[in-house]
Parts: C-alpha cells; sequence; structure tokens
C-alpha cells in the first residue's frame, strides 16, 4: 500500500487533492478525514499539516507527500524534491526599512526575522552573511517596527504587506517556491510511486495543452503543419471531398487562440479546441 502525505489545509490543500483526483486517485469529500483508502489504487492518503509533511516522508513513515519547497528546505530532513508540480508559487525574500539596508551584502550584524529559519540561515551562510535569525511563527512583517529585528525574511506576492509595514524589498529572491512531490532521500525504487509520478506529470502536461482540430485544403496542408506541428507531427486524414483534409494537433493552451487566426487566414475551416484531461508522453 502506497502511502502518500497531502495538505489538510491551506494554499496547497485544494489545488493538491485536485491533482489527485484528475490523476485517477480517490479525494476525501469531507474536511474532516484525516485518512482516506483508495484500494482501487492501492494507495493511502494521510492529510497532514503542509509544514509536518517532510518530517513524516523524510523519517520513512510516509513514501511520498506534496508539500511546499519552502517548508522542505526549511525542515531540515531527508526528503528530497522530485516534481516540481507548478502551483502554489511564492517567493522569499529579504525586506528593511528603506535607507537602513540597501543591499543584501549589508546583512552582516543584522537580526532577521523570518518563520522559516533553515532557509534563512542556510542562505546567510551561502553568502558569507553574519547575522543573528530571530524565528517567529506569523506576521513578521510587524517584527522591525516593533524593535524585534531590523530585516524580514518573508514569502512575498505584490509587497503590499510589507510596503504597508513600511518596508521595502532588498536584493534578489532567496528562493522561489511551489508545490512540490517530496521523497525520502535513498528511498528504493518502486513502482507505486514511478506511477504516480507518471500519472501527475500527465496532468500537468495535458493542463498546459489542447487538442486541436481542423479542416484544411491539400494545397495549403504543409503550411498548416508548420503552423501546428504538434509534439512529433500532427495526425492527418483524408475526408471525403478529396481537396481537404483533416489535422489533429496538441498545441500550447497559451498559444492556441493565436493558431486558431492563423489558421483561419490560411483557409482552415471547422477549426475546434478541445480540453486534454491527463496524457502520457
Amino acid at each position: 500500500m502506497l502511502r502518500v502525505a497531502v495538505p489538510n489545509k491551506g494554499s496547497l490543500a485544494d489545488p493538491a487533492s485536485t491533482l489527485l483526483s484528475e490523476a485517477g486517485y480517490r479525494q476525501r469529500r469531507d474536511q474532516k478525514e484525516l485518512v482516506l483508502a483508495d484500494p482501487a489504487n492501492e494507495t493511502e492518503f494521510f492529510f497532514l499539516r503542509p509544514r509536518d509533511i517532510a518530517t513524516y516522508v523524510g523519517a520513512g513513515q510516509l513514501d511520498v507527500g506534496i508539500t511546499g519547497r519552502d517548508l522542505l528546505l526549511d525542515s531540515d530532513t531527508e526528503a528530497e524534491e522530485i516534481l516540481a508540480l507548478g502551483f502554489a508559487g511564492s517567493t522569499f525574500r529579504y525586506a528593511a526599512r528603506p535607507g537602513t539596508v540597501d543591499d543584501i551584502s549589508q546583512l552582516d550584524g543584522q537580526r532577521v526575522a523570518t518563520s522559516y529559519a533553515r532557509v534563512v540561515e542556510r542562505d546567510l551562510e551561502a553568502r558569507g552573511a553574519h547575522a543573528e535569525v530571530i524565528k517567529l511563527d506569523g506576521a513578521v512583517e510587524t517584527a522591525v517596527r516593533l524593535g524585534v529585528a531590523d530585516v524580514v525574511a518573508d514569502v512575498v506576492e505584490t509587497g503590499a504587506t510589507l510596503r504597508a509595514a513600511g518596508l521595502e524589498i532588498v536584493g534578489e529572491p532567496i528562493l522561489r517556491s511551489e508545490a512540490v512531490v517530496i521523497r525520502r532521500v535513498g528511498a528504493p525504487g518502486d513502482a507505486q510511486v514511478e506511477q504516480l509520478i507518471r500519472r501527475l506529470n500527465g496532468v500537468i502536461i495535458a493542463r498546459q495543452y489542447v487538442m486541436l482540430d481542423y479542416d484544411i485544403r491539400v494545397e495549403t496542408l504543409d503550411e498548416a503543419c508548420e503552423i501546428t506541428p504538434g509534439l512529433e507531427s500532427p495526425t492527418v486524414s483524408p475526408l471525403h471531398d478529396k481537396g481537404w483534409v483533416a489535422v489533429r494537433s496538441m498545441v500550447l493552451r497559451r498559444d492556441a487562440n493565436a493558431i486558431m487566426d492563423q489558421l483561419w487566414d490560411l483557409g482552415a475551416r471547422g477549426i475546434l479546441v478541445t480540453d486534454i484531461v491527463a496524457c502520457r508522453l
């Protein structure tokens, strides 16, 4: 039985469960469920605090887990990232009062407040900076105003919360985080884990592409195929009218409308776009 840790709450929870559901795994309907068995896939899901997931996986109590890259790196456990999932993105940065710390090179001797002590300690060590790290559980942006710290290191989206606290971002990001699948370092190969990764990757890729179908005259087929080359090559089928063929090709979702415009101008008709739920490539 494969044992998988899933975030119980927070920004990771719903997208993770949706991804697993689209990958063919049973997911809970009641948010109070903390353990869910999926006999059809020989898998058991444990819904845990995102910050605890790396601890359980690193200790080998659970086989794999979904958590944030920032939480993994801050856990200091024997777990490693094996697949980036592309959602719950965030940026981790330093911030200070304007005119006090203008560059990361000025962190020596400063007090840095953060909820991610290990991430910050590693970053300071890599920079050769000697600063005091003050660990807080939340709302670190108030630490400077309250005199607890000179600098804060926190997750930044728009920077509005930091600006409201009278702070400005200093230097380049410490870390860019997103949801990731993790596994214990050195864990032996496992067919169920490989199947899980294949399924998740199939959904991730499917979300980036759509299936495009259209009819085009034979004399402009080569030009149309240059617009929609597909992954290997497009599928071309003859129509009853000898002068036309039907073409099917995968295209990037973000480019679909622009490609449709190009095909229309080329003379294509019956242009259809279809979602891809999952794939194996």
